[in-house]
């Protein structure tokens, strides 16, 4: 009955936002707030509190294990990263998908500046979230007929910024340790600071959290074996990081200059078969592994590129921030002053920020941070 109750309370919730929405947006965009709330109401629905599942004797040992591991990494979120102790990721729900929902992100033919769409919550964004994939690949249909270059991609997790309890999910329950703390971490700290409608300092705030809360995960309770593994996915994902800026900013420089559109077409197919020829080379020399093929699975196009930037141009900014502020509360208390600060601003100091601290200096101190503080 308690859990009927709460539904009941969050469709309220959800049928009085989607009122505002349509207030705010009119009749054209009805149909996309209500799969919006149809899939939140979902995830609450098909959702059990993670003691419930341990407390069942039919959940299976690989699962209960892995909720086990969720507990700890909470509890270490809030205990070492001061990260909030709420309702979010004490539930669990088993989806019947791959990921929670696709997002459909899209720019114009010649260009890497992504479309953006606003929202009541959330402000303007670069994407729109949809819970269906054939609703994510219609949509995005209609974009390509517009002329635009569009990507639909698959979605594990994501924040309702502290409006609502977010619950763990199958679509990443299984990841290893080090990234299934990631993913939580990155997700509570959306919850921490969140300025809407900018991209860039919301994800890349996030994005130090992560990083700094995986180092002190890790040295709390990594073995070698994780340690290393973790060491080469973050060799990987930088490598393929930096092969994805260099082609995007080549694409950069192609749309600035001032050859015809024709020549610029033509620019483009060559930038693109390079970067597939250049992923082959850089696989191989990870020995095969194949982690970011599906990266590759749809044509390429700027859309692919266009969020590349808003995850890490703000990011070393982040981490020189933290290295200076020393505690997670005061990075946030930081943070938060910053984000009162107009947009320009607000880049501006992180980029200086960026520029007045040495790589070493900011590795030293943030690694000393991580294990005296505590977050406290």
């Amino acid at each position: 009955m308690r859990k009927i109750a709460r539904l009941n309370i969050r469709a309220k919730y959800l049928v009085a936002g989607l009122s505002c929405a349509a207030l705010l947006a009119g009749c054209a965009q009805m149909k996309y707030y209500f799969q919006a709330a149809q899939g939140q109401y979902s995830l609450w629905s098909e959702s059990r509190s993670v003691d419930d599942w341990l407390g069942d004797p039919n959940t299976e040992p690989k699962l209960r294990a892995r909720l086990e591991k969720a507990v700890t990494i909470r509890k270490f979120a809030v205990r070492e990263l001061g990260l909030p102790d709420n309702a979010s990721y004490k539930q669990y729900a088993a989806l019947n998908r791959p990921f929670v929902l696709w997002n459909v992100v899209a720019t114009p033919e010649l260009s890497l500046r992504p479309i953006q769409w606003c929202f009541p919550i959330a402000g303007c964004v670069a994407y729109r979230g949809y819970y269906s994939k054939e609703d994510a690949m219609a949509y995005a249909e209609e974009l390509r007929k517009e002329g635009d270059d569009v990507q639909v991609g698959g979605v594990p997790a994501y924040s309702t910024l502290g409006w609502f309890s977010d619950p763990l999910l199958s679509t990443f329950i299984n990841y290893s340790d080090a990234e299934l703390a990631r993913m939580v971490f990155h997700e509570l700290a959306h919850q921490v600071v969140y300025v809407p409608g900018d991209s860039r300092f919301n994800e890349a705030f996030a994005s130090a959290v992560e990083e700094a809360g995986v180092d002190r995960w890790l040295e709390l309770y990594g073995n070698e074996a994780m340690r290393e593994a973790y060491a080469r996915y973050s060799m990987r994902r930088k490598e393929f990081l930096a092969l994805l800026v260099r082609h995007r900013q080549m694409l950069s420089e192609l749309y600035a200059g001032k050859a015809s559109v024709k020549k610029k077409r033509e620019g483009k197919a060559r930038i693109f078969a390079s970067l597939h020829k250049e992923y082959a080379v850089l696989k191989e020399s990870w020995g095969g592994y194949a982690g970011y093929d599906r990266f590759f699975a749809e044509k390429l196009t700027n859309a692919h590129l266009a969020a590349v930037a808003t995850y890490n141009d703000l990011l070393p900014g982040f981490k020189a921030l933290l290295a200076k502020e020393k505690t997670f509360p005061r990075f946030y208390a930081a943070v938060q002053r910053m984000s009162n600060l107009p947009s320009v601003e607000r880049s501006e100091r992180l980029a200086e920020l960026a520029r007045s601290a040495t790589p070493a200096a900011v590795t030293v101190v943030a690694e000393k941070e991580a294990r005296t503080s505590g977050g406290h």
